[in-house]
């Protein structure tokens, strides 16, 4: 070790001693004394790097590169004693093949000088020839072993000392700049084999049929090296040893037996592998068609895209609208398990009356995804809109419609979206163009509660019509009726009711209630109410709140916001509270359940009162239905005991069997005096608000449900309901019978529809004073009946 210069100007005295350490001792000793010496001088050196090491430590480091220098003393020699045997092997052969050539020169001399000894001559040549094949089968069976124990003997030092081999580069180059850190090779090698077994689906089971000729070459050298076999038997036998462990049973000597069980070891291993990779393989497949990861080949099938509460309503509806088609098939694609998503359908309680329900695990933003579910062969698609808030639900929602406008194959059927916020249906639109329809479900059931606030009874209506179980908006085009008006067209149904005319002059567009001397022409179509698309023809005619209130009405709000955020919310929302002129809006803070809140209130004095969902309680339908119930309950309760007492006319109307208690009954009589609507979002709760008869109802999630089936079964029917839902224009209302006819009256529904066209109204169905059910397009139209003023009925009426 060279010292530093400082420390041997320091201890120059001490040279003498040196060179007498030299002269003196043993070579070993003097290397020995002088290192200790070289580090007794160096420790006070300037350099701080060797100035602070310790002895204990340089000695450390002299034994660790001891160590290292004997495992390269070790490698180098294992490879020096098997690349010697090979050359030695290869030496003995030269020399085998020179004795052979001196034999046969041998034999054709003594064939020349003696004849009498021919016999013995042809003895000896037998028994030499004999020698020589066994020489030459001997050499060849220990160079066979040679190769077998090279071979397997130098991958484990190859990867043994494999990250040695670049400091050996190193070393033996004379290039002294420092070098940085490198990657050990066998991490380059590790990572290399985990990249190919990972990238190449087929690496595993080539590295497996590798394996198995591997073993059985070198398994058959081995026998061929170690038994009397010929080379071919050897393998043969290897193969058999390899397919059948217990074929070994039978071999003779020490050496075979070796051989035979160490390659019905290895048969065993690679018999194992293989079946582990053929178990992987199986699980693996059978566990992507349990997540949902197949292909769905399907054509002409409903689509839908995401998972909400609304998922039950929408997929009966849809079943009821493919009942007369024998069924149909619905896909459902969400982010979520696929054995979750078909245990929440089995639980649904309803028959699905032959519609297939597929479910498919997956994201509606990964085009890979949506290719999984055959979207362009889809005939309709439905976005559902998602538990987040509204901002956030409407942006996924768009996200969808840019990935479902990027497929390369197209969309062949019309994409059905639902928005929480109607602020954000005309960016939805811009995206998806005439692709695209949109149901904004807050707007629906906020107008749909104003119009049954007005109208109480018009939540089931709206729901008869809106499902597929009774009649529904159907449009069609019936050529037999071009030239007529439609006032005799309104007659010309004997199983639907006529509501309105799709203009084709018009570029399609659909009229409400159109006046009686509208004359169909070649290209339109007729809206009509029917129970499916099947059941009604044409046939002969028969022989015989701000802009729906008025001035001066006051909405008082009751909530837990603050008045001030409230009316920041309302702004945000797009209502302009200065400009508003029918209404005056009252606020009030306080908790719907919590009775001295709601005691606070003058109950008794308002003709209708709403009952919204809290909107932080949208996420649990239970717990927001609940909440619902309480408050109708206890506005029920203060109701009955504020208003004064009915009339006799109304006390001797009957009640259910089932209302004997007294509490039931005095909140019914409350519900005559105040219209209350609740907003319920699960249809088990709807049955606790029916069965009592104390309130109106609105079942948001359902309806809901019912307009996107619709809509995905005919987008011209968002035509209709938008109108219906609008503040101007046409809406579906409730007339009293007075309207039409006098008490006791006989006429058929025929004629009702005659003086119904007479107020410009087309009416639609009925309900019997004596019955809690709907009629909408009633069979029979054209039989005879005796009405009542107790009597209401349907109609379609401009605003």
């Amino acid at each position: 070790m060279p010292f530093p210069s400082s420390s041997i100007t320091r201890k120059s005295e001490k040279r003498p001693f040196l060179r007498k350490c030299h002269s003196t001792t043993t070579p070993y000793q003097s290397h020995h004394q002088l290192h200790l010496q070289s580090r007794s001088i160096s420790m006070p050196s300037s350099d701080p790097n060797l100035s602070s090491a310790s002895p204990v430590s340089l000695s450390s480091t002299f034994f660790k590169r001891l160590l290292v220098s004997a495992n390269w003393v070790f490698f180098y020699l294992l490879s020096f004693i098997c690349f010697s045997s090979v050359a030695y092997t290869v030496s003995l052969w030269k020399r085998l093949t020179a004795l052979q050539g001196e034999i046969l020169e041998l034999r054709r001399f003594c064939k020349g000088n003696d004849v009498i000894h021919n016999s013995v001559i042809e003895i000896s040549q037998s028994n030499d020839a004999k020698s020589s094949s066994d020489i030459i089968n001997v050499s060849g069976k220990t160079f066979a072993l040679y190769i077998v124990i090279f071979t397997i003997l130098m991958p484990f030092l190859v990867y043994k000392y494999l990250d040695y081999l670049p400091r050996l580069l190193k070393s033996l180059s004379k290039r002294t700049e420092n070098y940085k850190e490198e990657v050990p090779p066998k991490k380059i090698f590790a990572y290399m084999v985990d990249v190919c077994f990972s990238f190449y689906p087929y690496a595993k089971l080539l590295a497996l049929l590798f394996a198995t000729i591997f073993l059985i070459g070198f398994g058959g050298l081995a026998l061929y090296a170690v038994s009397d076999n010929s080379l071919a038997e050897a393998l043969w036998l290897s193969w058999t040893f390899v397919a059948d462990s217990g074929n070994h049973a039978d071999r003779v000597g020490v050496g075979p037996r070796i051989v035979s069980v160490s390659i019905s070891a290895g048969g065993m291993l690679i018999f194992a592998m293989m079946l582990g990779l053929i178990s992987d393989a199986i699980s693996e497949k059978v566990d992507s068609l349990r997540k949902g990861k197949s292909e769905v080949i399907e054509s002409n099938h409903v689509l839908i895209l995401g998972w909400s509460d609304k998922l039950g309503s929408l997929l009966k509806q849809l079943a009821i609208a493919n009942k007369s088609l024998g069924g149909g098939v619905v896909v459902v694609l969400a982010e979520r398990d696929k054995e979750e998503m078909e245990m929440d359908i089995g639980k649904l309680e309803f028959d699905f009356m032959g519609t297939s329900v597929i479910c498919r695990s997956g994201s509606p933003l990964i085009l890979a995804d949506l290719k999984k579910v055959s979207v362009s062969k889809a005939r309709a698609i439905i976005v559902l809109a998602s538990d987040e808030n509204s901002d956030q639900s409407d942006a996924r929602a768009l996200r969808v419609v840019l990935s479902l406008t990027g497929v390369k194959e197209g969309v062949r059927g019309h994409v059905v979206v639902e928005l929480s916020d109607l602020d954000n249906e005309p960016l939805v639109k811009l995206v998806g163009s005439e692709l695209v329809e949109t149901v904004v479900a807050h707007d629906v059931i906020g107008r749909l509660m104003i119009q049954c606030a007005l109208q109480p009874g018009l939540a089931q209506i709206w729901e008869n019509i809106l499902g597929f179980e009774n009649a529904e908006f159907y449009i069609k085009r019936w050529p037999q009726l071009n030239g007529m008006c439609f006032e005799d067209v309104l007659l010309s149904f004997p199983d639907a009711v006529p509501c309105g005319v799709k203009v084709a002059a018009k570029s399609g567009k659909i009229i409400l209630n159109p006046e009686d001397d509208y004359i169909i022409k070649e290209g339109d179509e007729i809206l009509v109410i029917a129970e499916d698309d099947d059941t009604y023809a044409p046939g002969t005619l028969p022989k015989v709140l701000e802009a729906l209130l008025a001035r001066g009405s006051e909405l008082w709000m009751f909530n837990e916001v603050p008045e001030k955020e409230r009316e920041r919310k309302l702004t945000d929302g797009g209502l302009d509270i200065p400009s508003l002129r029918n209404i005056k809006l009252v606020h009030r803070v306080g908790n719907a359940v919590i009775r001295r809140h709601v005691e606070a209130l003058p109950l008794e004095a308002f003709d209708s009162i709403l009952i919204l969902a809290d909107e932080s309680l949208e996420d649990s339908v239970v717990h927001s239905d609940s909440r619902c119930l309480a408050t109708l309950l206890l506005i029920r309760d203060i109701q009955s005991k504020r208003l004064p007492c009915r009339d006799t006319k109304s006390s001797n109307l009957q009640y259910p069997a089932f209302c004997h208690s007294s509490w039931i009954r005095e909140m019914q009589k409350a519900s005559d005096k105040s219209i209350v609507i609740s907003e319920i979002l699960d249809s088990r709760t709807r049955n606790l608000v029916s069965v009592s008869r104390i309130s109106d109802y609105v079942l948001s999630n359902e309806l809901v449900s019912m307009a996107l089936a619709m809509v995905a079964e005919d987008k011209q029917i968002n035509r209709v309901l938008e109108e219906l839902f609008a503040e101007k224009g046409n809406e579906m209302c409730i007339r009293p019978a007075e309207f039409y006819l006098h008490d006791q009256e006989e006429l058929c529904f025929f004629d009702v529809m005659i003086r119904g066209r007479q107020r410009q109204e087309i009416v639609i169905g009925y309900r019997l004073a004596d019955s809690d059910h709907d009629v909408i397009n009633p069979s029979k139209k054209a039989e005879p009946r005796r009405w009542s003023v107790g009597d209401i009925f349907v109609v379609i009426s401009r605003s």
